[in-house]
C-alpha cells in the first residue's frame, strides 16, 4: 500500500484528488493539509511515502516544503501538482528534490501513475513539460540557483504575502530580531528596498501567484 499525503489550499482540489485516488486498491490518503507548513507537520506523523504538494501554497510554498521534505530522514518522495507548465518552474522542481512534477490540467489522468512512479523510485514529469528539462536532465549538469539560501526563500514568500516582521517572527518560530534581521539581508542580498519590488521578486521566483 502507497501512503499519500495531499496538501493544496484548495478543500476542493483536495476533494477531487482524494476521490480519484480512492478508487486505487494499492494507494491510501493517510494526510491532508492547507499549506507547506501544515503540510511538514502532518508528515511527521502521517509518515506518508509520498507528498503530493500544491505548488503554490500560503505560508510555506510546495517547492520549499519539498526541500524540507527531501531533506529529512526517510523522509516521503514529493510530487507537486501546479498550472505553470514553464521550464523555469520545473527546473526549480527537480532543484528542489522533487521527485514527480504534474499539471493540474492532466491531474486526474497523469496523479495514480506519478505515485506508482514515485513510490517505485522513479522520476516522474507530466507529459509536456519543456524540452530544457529533458535536456538538462540528460546532460546531468547542475541546474540554475536563484541564490537564496532556503530561509531567505521563507522570509521572502512571507514578506511578499504581506506578513509583518512579528507574524513572520511568530511563524518561523523566532525572536522579532531575527526576523527583522532576515529581512534586512534579504533586502541587502537582492538590492531591493520596497515591499513592491520584493513581492514581483517572489512571484518572479513562483514563490506566491501574481
Amino acid at each position: 500500500m502507497i501512503r499519500v499525503l495531499l496538501a493544496d489550499d484548495h478543500a476542493l482540489v483536495r476533494d477531487g484528488l482524494r476521490a480519484v485516488l480512492a478508487r486505487e486498491a494499492d494507494i491510501q490518503v493517510v494526510g491532508e493539509a492547507a499549506d507547506g507548513r501544515e503540510a511538514l507537520a502532518v508528515a511527521e506523523t502521517a509518515k506518508p511515502d509520498v507528498a503530493v504538494l500544491d505548488l503554490s501554497m500560503p505560508l510555506l510554498n510546495g517547492l520549499d516544503a519539498a526541500r524540507q521534505l527531501a531533506a529529512r530522514d526517510r523522509g516521503p518522495r514529493t510530487i507537486l501538482i501546479t498550472m505553470h507548465a514553464e521550464d523555469r518552474y520545473v527546473l526549480e522542481a527537480l532543484r528542489a528534490g522533487a521527485h514527480g512534477y504534474v499539471l493540474k490540467k492532466q491531474a486526474v489522468a497523469d496523479l495514480v501513475r506519478a505515485i506508482r512512479e514515485v513510490a517505485a523510485g522513479r522520476v516522474y514529469l507530466s507529459p509536456g513539460v519543456g524540452a530544457a528539462v529533458a535536456a538538462a536532465i540528460r546532460a546531468g549538469g547542475p541546474l540554475p540557483e536563484d541564490g537564496l539560501t532556503p530561509r531567505e526563500r521563507e522570509v521572502l514568500q512571507l514578506v511578499a504575502e504581506g506578513k509583518t516582521t512579528k507574524e513572520i517572527a511568530a511563524i518561523l518560530n523566532v525572536s522579532v530580531k531575527t526576523a527583522d534581521a532576515h529581512r534586512t539581508r534579504l533586502m541587502q542580498k537582492l538590492d531591493i528596498h520596497d515591499i513592491a519590488g520584493l513581492t514581483r521578486c517572489a512571484i518572479r521566483l513562483g514563490l506566491v501567484q501574481g
